[in-house]
């Protein structure tokens, strides 16, 4: 299963992305130091997903170790699904040659039931929560511990032609209307989005789940829940799936071909990424004049949606050899300035409030205002240790969204939640 943000964090707001980097990508991970160098310097191992930029962050923190540990860039796999097996077996077995691991924030309550990962206490704590956004701190948080350390974010965006729609609609329905004036009228019209059977269609009916006040699980994440408003939510996605207005390729749509999509100029309206931003502007400069950018709609015009967000929590894995160390890299890896760096040159959004008001950010964010206001109410996906499950038999359930029968769907979901929950019909 990928993590629909993974796109996102490979691009630069405003710098080509160069061949080399892609080619970094494909290497291999190296070989872990479990311990020190030749010279006694603790050798921290960070085990992070690929960011363009990343060993310019970590030569920075390096300089200021000044020789108290020395951290290796250990670059995981592109695809969220094989970071995630790569890091289970290695944990699994135990491996003392990891330290610091990047999680998406759909594993941190996973691992940390595994007892794969420290928690963060004291002046460490401290240092993290101060300042950093609540909705990304939750998602670090398993049975009111914190156990990682968020190092960026995410969050989708309504983006809208401004040549062809005047104000950005504020719910779903006044959305599809729109599209379907702008049809009528031969003009382009669809809305774009992500309906394949995968994350990304999880992370839309999260969305919609939480913009209609419902549940998917209890607030403890123990117990399959979906209610009235999840029921609503299947009403959402039928009718946008049934409407006419949606692209027709939308159950099989990913990240990266909705972009596309949408940058041939066939589309009124975008839920994406920021990334579909930068791209637009080298890919389309004229139409990307055009666009506009707005939250995401609500289910109704008077309450404001709540948006699913993504990211990655840096971790500190129970079978380091150097913890002290390990946890002091990861307060330097995200700290603000650093925080600021990786956003303006790899596209990952800050999980540090201050940092959106930093003069340096207007550039490569000029929809910064509008990411920061959906993260201050954010949507998170269920906290539990059995996510993975969850989103599996979720996907499959919701695909395709044109076939939604909402009460009996919710009712097949409800079941098959309570399934994944104790581990039930799903494999690992």
């Amino acid at each position: 299963m990928s993590d629909p943000d993974q796109g996102e964090r490979r691009r630069r707001p405003r710098v080509r992305v160069a061949a080399a980097a892609a080619a970094l990508t494909l290497v291999a991970p190296m070989a872990a130091c479990a311990s020190g160098d030749d010279t006694g310097v603790p050798v921290i191992n960070l085990y992070y997903p690929p960011e363009q930029n990343l060993q310019q962050v970590v030569d920075r923190c390096n300089t200021e170790a000044a020789g108290r540990y020395r951290i290796v860039n250990r670059v995981l796999p592109r695809e969220a699904d094989e970071q995630r097996v790569q890091l289970v077996r290695r944990l699994a077995a135990a491996d003392d040659g990891m330290d610091v691991l990047g999680l998406d924030v759909t594993w941190t309550q996973e691992f940390a039931s595994a007892k794969w990962i420290l928690e963060w206490t004291g002046s460490d704590l401290a240092e993290v929560e101060e300042g950093t956004l609540e909705g990304p701190l939750e998602t670090a948080r398993y049975e009111d511990k914190l156990y990682g350390a968020p190092k960026n974010t995410n969050v989708q965006l309504l983006w809208y032609r401004k040549d062809l729609v005047p104000e950005p609609p504020t719910s779903w329905d006044e959305m599809i209307s729109t599209a379907q004036g702008l049809k009528e009228q031969g003009k382009p019209h669809q809305v774009l989005t992500m309906g394949a059977q995968y994350e990304g269609l999880v992370v839309l009916y999260n969305t919609l789940v939480a913009s209609a006040g419902g549940k998917l699980l209890n607030d403890d994440g123990t117990e399959a829940v979906v209610d009235d408003g999840a029921v609503r939510a299947l009403e959402v996605l039928r009718g946008f799936a049934t409407s006419g207005v949606a692209s027709p390729s939308f159950s099989n749509a990913t990240e990266d071909p909705v972009r596309l999509e949408f940058q041939s100029g066939s589309g009124a309206f975008q839920v994406n990424w920021p990334f579909v931003y930068p791209a637009m502007q080298e890919a389309n400069p004229q139409l990307a004049e055009q666009v506009g950018w707005a939250r995401v709609p609500g289910v109704d015009g008077n309450t404001p949606s709540r948006v699913t967000i993504g990211g990655v929590n840096l971790a500190v894995s129970r079978y380091s050899t150097h913890p002290a160390e390990s946890f002091e890299a990861a307060k330097c890896l995200r700290n603000a300035e650093n925080q600021k760096f990786s956003a303006i040159n790899d596209g990952v959004p800050p999980t540090i409030e201050s940092v959106y008001d930093d003069p340096e950010m207007d550039e490569a964010y000029p929809m910064k205002e509008t990411i920061l206001e959906q993260l201050r109410e954010p949507a998170v996906r269920p906290l539990t240790p059995a996510y993975q499950s969850i989103s599996t038999v979720t996907s499959a359930i919701l695909s395709p969204p044109a076939a939604i029968d909402p009460q009996k769907t919710a009712d097949e979901l409800r079941e098959a939640i309570a399934d994944a929950l104790e581990s039930k019909g799903v494999l690992p």
